[in-house]
């Protein structure tokens, strides 16, 4: 079972999605979004990783 991101996990990774599209005005759901997904997303890969699925 994957766990989902936590919200602090979240709202981080939208953070330095922000700041490196150069801190745009009024797109704070696209980042949160976007880094929700990037964290998901790492999580699965991870899961599929694991020992006993090699």
């Amino acid at each position: 079972m994957v766990d989902l991101p936590s919200q602090n996990d979240i709202e981080q990774r939208a953070y330095e999605l922000w700041q490196q599209a150069g801190m745009p005005e009024g797109r704070d759901q696209e980042f949160y979004l976007e880094a929700e997904r990037q964290l998901k997303e790492e999580l699965v890969r991870h899961e599929l990783k694991t020992p006993d699925t090699l």
